[in-house]
């Protein structure tokens, strides 16, 4: 079977469709078609001090391996310093958020069940089309089961 149609499948390093989000890329590692829906895995390699405002995934638990430097994760109303090797977990339905710390992190993101690449692909749309006004995006997240909680912080895009 070929990965498309959920078979199994193996990537080298560097492999993986890569989605550009102007400031940082993403490689796109697995998708629902891929794995028949259970899980899609993404790799961010961010610029230091970027983060997304506080959000829930409404359909979606999501996981963070943190690959190279550290992120500072907000869940619920507790802050985390996770340095290389950290490993994160967030149910459905719970708010958090992140920032990158001071260097360049690179960091897995785990959906499950698969989600978000389809929100991913249209956020590096709207940042080709320089349309990444707060409401719109916050609209384009309730499209993928995502609620915006905060604003979306400068530097996000």
């Amino acid at each position: 079977m070929t990965r498309e149609q959920g078979g199994g499948f193996v990537l080298k390093p560097g492999e993986g469709r890569s989605i550009d989000l102007g400031g940082f890329q993403m490689s796109v590692k697995a998708t629902a078609p891929a794995t028949a829906g259970a899980f899609s895995l993404l790799e961010a390699a961010e610029p230091a001090g970027f983060g997304p405002p506080m959000h829930i995934h409404h359909d979606a638990a999501e996981a963070f391996y943190v690959l190279e430097g550290e992120y500072v994760i907000f869940l619920r109303d507790e802050e985390f310093s996770c340095p290389t090797g950290s490993f994160v977990f967030i149910p459905a339905g719970e708010l958090h958020g992140f920032r990158v710390g001071a260097v360049p992190s690179r960091k897995l993101n785990i959906y499950t069940p698969a989600a978000m690449v389809g929100y991913f692909d249209e956020l590096s749309a709207a940042v080709a089309e320089d349309n990444v006004d707060p409401e719109f995006l916050s609209q384009m997240a309730l499209r993928y089961s995502m609620e915006v909680r905060g604003p979306v912080p400068e530097g996000y895009v």
